[in-house]
């Protein structure tokens, strides 16, 4: 009787241990918000708010968390120029990889040829259906003036990643230059950063809250039916982000000897998160935390985040040269060889335009639709339906991407803990959300 009890107190503690972790949580609450979605349609509708409620607590706190992040950082580093080659880094590398991500969408889109067969009458469509924000085009002079706030608290206290980066960039650089007069507010907005991220740890434990309503409301709004027609596109998307990971990112991480699945395994609660509620900026307070943890230095996480979840969004990328040719397909347009890498280049700046906006991927799809004259806007309506299912993928790249980004400039940089993250990455075991944010400094001072 004794060694059944004690052979049972284990199983407990396991069972225990995982009913408390963050990544459980979600997953169990993503079940059952499908479960509603399907049997109480009208109830899953209902509980769109508990998405939005959580989206909200996160950007409350995502602007002080960059802030933070990049302020210290910058502030405590011994050469200036270190910021400046991390961002020429950066960009470098975001754009390449996006340049490779539009490629892959283009010929897969050509071999498999998903909106061939539809036959699509223009005079059916409705440009109605086009969301408003689609037609709202972004300039070149629009981007400039956003990253330029009214006021430099009105930076830190508004919701604008890049006009928060910049100001933080600024202010970490003039507290590096005041030297020994600047060190208390140094440790000041340190002592800010450990009381933030707590608050971060607090809001991450709504994240089953926020995944329960998200996937009850899509799952309501939308069902099966509207899904047969463009289901190849969906399976076909959902296959090239897999591969992508697999193939592209995959080779990146052996490159820089570390594991892929180590890392998807490390980052799975956000990803997971990210997944469910499609939103890049629900996860960015929590992954900075997670890739201090792996060991790469604070400097590189505070520079590299920020502007990855604007410029570098592999999967956006993946999506709008799919989307592009299979909406040309199913018009019944051939677009030439040529014609499709004139795509490519204008989307390549006009995703760096509405980089930060709410829907971005759709919004720069329309806006080079419109500037090459090929495909009516209108067409843009067979898609709306299911392009927040497409944004599943895309925000799932778009956040795994940049934590690879931010792996590859840390140790490009030579400010990245090999041993450290591999002692991560192949841990089986996991900590509790709470006490990971509380107990976590890691890299925090480099």
């Amino acid at each position: 009787m004794t060694s059944t009890t004690t052979a049972g107190r284990p199983q407990r503690s396991r069972l225990s241990r995982l009913i408390w972790e963050l990544w459980f949580q979600v997953v169990l609450a993503a079940v059952l918000g499908i479960a509603v979605g399907i049997l109480v349609p009208g109830l899953g509708e209902d509980l769109k708010p508990l998405n939005d409620w959580f989206i909200a607590l996160v950007k409350m706190i995502v602007i002080p968390v960059v802030f933070c992040v990049v302020t210290t950082g910058i502030a405590s580093m011994d050469n200036l120029r270190k910021a400046g080659r991390i961002g020429v880094k950066a960009i470098g590398y975001f754009l390449v990889l996006s340049l490779v991500s539009m490629l892959i969408g283009l010929v897969v889109a050509n071999i498999f040829q998903p909106g061939s067969g539809l036959h699509v009458d223009p005079s059916s469509l409705n440009a109605d259906d086009v969301p408003q924000t689609a037609t709202e085009h972004a300039t070149f002079t629009g981007f400039i003036s956003s990253l330029i706030p009214a006021s430099l608290l009105g930076a830190i206290t508004g919701d604008a990643i890049l006009a928060a980066l910049m100001v933080s960039i600024v202010f970490g650089v003039a507290l590096n230059m005041a030297g020994e007069e600047g060190a208390p507010l140094t440790r000041g907005i340190k002592a800010l950063s450990d009381v933030v991220f707590r608050i971060v740890g607090w809001v991450m434990r709504l994240a089953p809250l926020g995944t329960f309503g998200a996937l009850a409301t899509v799952v309501a709004t939308y069902g099966a039916e509207s899904l047969k027609q463009l289901a190849y596109l969906i399976i076909l998307f959902t296959a090239t982000c897999i591969i992508y990971v697999l193939v592209v990112l995959g080779a990146i991480m052996r490159a820089c000897r570390l594991s892929l699945f180590g890392l998807m395994r490390f980052l799975k609660a956000e990803l997971l998160v990210a997944l469910s509620t499609c939103s890049s900026e629900a996860v960015l307070p929590q992954l900075v935390r997670k890739l201090e943890i792996l060991g790469i230095g604070r400097p590189v996480v505070g520079i590299v985040i920020p502007s990855g979840f604007s410029f570098n969004l592999d999967g956006s990328a993946v999506y709008l040269t799919m989307a592009s040719l299979f909406l040309a397909q199913a018009m019944g347009i051939d677009l030439s060889w040529q014609q499709q890498l004139i795509m490519v280049g204008v989307m390549m700046l006009t995703s760096k335009g509405t980089a930060g906006i709410a829907g971005g991927a759709f919004i720069v799809l329309a806006s080079s639709v419109t500037a090459l004259g090929h495909i009516p806007l209108a067409a843009l309506s067979l898609i709306v339906g299911i392009d927040r299912i497409l944004n599943e993928g895309r925000v799932f790249i778009n956040v795994l991407g940049n934590a690879v980004a931010t792996i590859v400039i840390g140790k490009w940089e030579n400010d990245f803990d090999t041993e450290q993250a591999r002692k991560v990455l192949h841990s089986r075991t996991t900590t509790p959300p709470q006490a990971e944010w509380d107990t976590a400094k890691v890299g925090a001072d480099k």
